[in-house]
């Protein structure tokens, strides 16, 4: 996927999901939409991974173009990686947008972690 292909994907996710709530993140080498500090999707060159929750992960799996999500070789639980073909149309898009949703939106908010200082900066 290229730069412009990836800027577009981002663009489309973004335009699936509305809410005031949501905020955009660079994550895992792409960019996450996060619901009340919850990871929701993240696009990336390599296409989406959603958070879906252990409950659903069968019924994601069974998906065309899903695979547990593996990033450092052993499998994170709820979590599952679309190649960019299954997700090419809008609708397979929104489709893997909801199933995050309804996972990601019914978990608690987490509380936002205290800014580190900058290294070099004293503190006064």
């Amino acid at each position: 996927m290229s730069d412009l292909m990836d800027t577009v994907l981002i663009e489309r996710t973004r335009a699936l999901i509305p809410d005031d709530t949501v905020e955009q993140k660079r994550m895992f080498g792409g960019t996450c939409f996060m619901v009340n500090g919850n990871m929701l999707v993240c696009v990336s060159k390599r296409g989406l991974m959603a958070r879906v929750g252990a409950d659903q992960e069968e019924e994601a799996l069974s998906k065309p173009h899903a695979s547990q999500c593996r990033p450092t070789g052993r499998p994170m639980p709820g979590f599952i990686r679309i190649e960019p073909d299954g997700i090419e149309t809008d609708d397979d898009l929104k489709d893997w947008v909801e199933m995050a949703r309804a996972y990601v939106c019914a978990l608690p908010p987490k509380a936002a972690k205290p800014k580190k200082a900058k290294a070099g900066k004293a503190a006064q």
